[in-house]
C-alpha cells in the first residue's frame, strides 16, 4: 500500500473498511442516507476550524470531509452507478466548461465579468437539464442546505435578474414592516400556522438584510450562538462558585450577570 499515491490509499481503506467479510459493520451498514447527517456536520466543522484560525484542526477536518466524498463513491460504485474516478472526470470537465478564459480562448477582464460568465454557463446548464420544464434561475438550489444559507442563495439568484431591493435603507424597511406583522399576530394571539408563517417571513428579511450588507448570516449566527454560550457560561461560574445553580437564582439576577459577562467581553476588547 506504501506505493499507492495518497487518494488511493485512502479509496483502498474505505474498500476496506466496506468489505462485506472483513470490514467494519458499522460501515458495512451505512446508505446513502444515512452518511448525509455526517457529511453536513463535517462541513461545518471545516467552516468553524477555518473561523478559529486553527490549520492542524483545518488539515484533519478536511481529511474527514474527504472521506465522506469517498464513502458515497464507493456506495455508487458497489451498486453500479458510478466511482470516484467519475466523480472526479465530472468536476473536471465542469471546472474546465465553466472557465474558457483560462483552458479557451474567451476572454475576461475582470472578477465581476468572469461572475456573469460563470452564471451564463450555470443556466445553459440548468436549461439542458429541465428538459421540458420551464428552466428556473432557482433551479440547483439544493433543498437540503441550512435554511438561512439557502435563503441567500435563492435571494442572489433573484437579484441576477434584476429582482432586488435597490438599497439597504428598503430592507431595512421590510424587516421592520416584518417584525410589525409578526408583532400583530402575537398579540391577536395568533396561532401556530400564522405565527410560523410571519416569522418565516421575519427570518427571510433579515437573511435579505446580511446578503446586502454583504454577510453571511450563518457565520453572524454562529458568532452570536458562541457569544451567548460564552456569557451564559460565565453566568453558571459565578453561581456555582456561590453553590448554586441558574434554576436556583432569580431573572433579574441572572440578567444582573449577564451584563457583567458581557462588559467583561467589551473591556477584553
Amino acid at each position: 500500500m506504501t506505493d499507492k499515491t495518497g487518494i488511493e490509499r485512502l479509496l483502498a481503506i474505505m474498500a476496506t473498511l466496506r468489505d462485506p467479510e472483513r470490514g467494519c459493520p458499522w460501515d458495512r451498514e451505512q446508505s446513502f442516507a444515512t452518511i448525509v447527517p455526517f457529511t453536513i456536520e463535517e462541513a461545518y466543522e471545516v467552516a468553524d476550524a477555518i473561523e478559529r484560525g486553527d490549520m492542524d484542526e483545518l488539515r484533519d477536518e478536511l481529511g474527514d470531509l474527504l472521506f465522506q466524498v469517498v464513502f458515497y463513491a464507493q456506495l455508487a460504485a458497489e451498486a453500479g452507478h458510478f466511482d470516484f474516478d467519475a466523480v472526479v472526470d465530472a468536476i473536471v470537465a465542469k471546472l474546465t466548461r465553466r472557465h474558457p478564459h483560462v483552458f479557451g480562448d474567451v476572454r475576461v477582464d475582470s472578477a465581476a465579468q468572469q461572475s456573469e460568465e460563470w452564471e451564463r454557463h450555470k443556466a445553459a446548464e440548468r436549461a439542458a437539464k429541465s428538459g421540458e420544464t420551464v428552466p428556473s434561475v432557482l433551479d440547483g438550489v439544493g433543498l437540503a442546505l441550512p435554511a438561512l444559507s439557502r435563503a441567500v442563495k435563492l435571494q442572489r439568484r433573484a437579484a441576477r435578474v434584476g429582482f432586488d431591493w435597490r438599497e439597504l435603507s428598503e430592507v431595512l424597511d421590510k424587516v421592520g414592516e416584518e417584525l410589525d406583522e409578526v408583532r400583530v399576530e402575537v398579540m391577536a394571539g395568533a396561532g401556530r400556522a400564522r405565527l410560523t408563517h410571519e416569522i418565516g417571513d421575519l427570518l427571510l428579511a433579515c437573511s435579505n438584510l446580511a446578503r446586502f450588507a454583504e454577510l453571511d448570516p450563518e457565520a453572524a449566527l454562529r458568532e452570536a450562538n458562541g457569544r451567548f454560550e460564552r456569557r451564559f457560561r460565565r453566568i453558571e461560574e459565578w453561581l456555582a462558585a456561590e453553590g448554586r445553580r441558574p434554576e436556583q437564582s432569580s431573572l433579574e439576577e441572572m440578567e444582573q450577570l449577564w451584563r457583567r459577562a458581557k462588559g467583561e467581553e467589551l473591556t477584553e476588547e
